[in-house]
């Protein structure tokens, strides 16, 4: 005659074979860095220029606030100049921010360089947006495109070519004063 082992026993055996099974497996299965400290100060010195990058556009900000306030231009190009100097310090971190973050920095110069005048320097900022932003562009709230719009207040389209204006992803404001323009430089 069989005997069942007791309830005690069934249950010490269940656990022996739980411990041995789960014995086996293991719960770290990350692999073991060999970066270290060189890791560690490397991330540190990515989050201090990212924290000075921001701080810097946080500045020059606040130069276009003061500037759209008093309607300075000089605050305008001292805001765009600002803008640049602090892409040009963020050199390497670059790769750390996140694009769009970077793309509405550039594109804050931009338009300064316009609002102070100095269309040159506007044209200069642009091209270099779109080569560091390759295929890449800023929209506004009215869904017209940044580079478009920044390429027909900067002269990079004829303003005789009516067409190419309908083209174009402005606004209907901007077309509109462009056609004007053009409607006036001839008649």
């Amino acid at each position: 005659m069989r005997t069942d082992p007791s309830p005690i026993l069934r249950r010490a055996l269940f656990a022996m074979i739980a411990v041995a099974a789960l014995g086996a497996c293991t719960l770290n299965n990350q692999k073991p860095t060999d970066e270290g400290i060189g890791f560690r100060s490397q991330r540190f010195d990515d989050i201090a220029a990212m924290r000075e990058y921001r701080s810097c556009v946080d500045d020059a900000a606040e130069l276009d606030r003061q500037a759209y306030a008093t309607r300075a231009t000089a605050k305008y190009l001292a805001s765009a100049r600002l803008l640049e100097s602090c892409e040009a310090k963020l050199g390497a971190g670059a790769a750390t921010l996140p694009p769009e973050e970077r793309m509405h920095a550039y594109g804050l110069a931009v338009q300064n360089y316009i609002k102070g005048g100095d269309i040159d320097k506007a044209r200069e900022t642009l091209n270099r947006f779109e080569t560091a932003f390759a295929g890449q562009d800023l929209y506004y709230s009215d869904g017209s495109s940044f580079t478009d719009t920044m390429g027909a207040l900067l002269g990079r389209y004829d303003g005789k070519d009516f067409g190419q204006f309908s083209t174009l992803n402005v606004s209907a404001d901007l077309k509109a004063e462009m056609r004007r323009v053009s409607y006036w430089a001839q008649n």
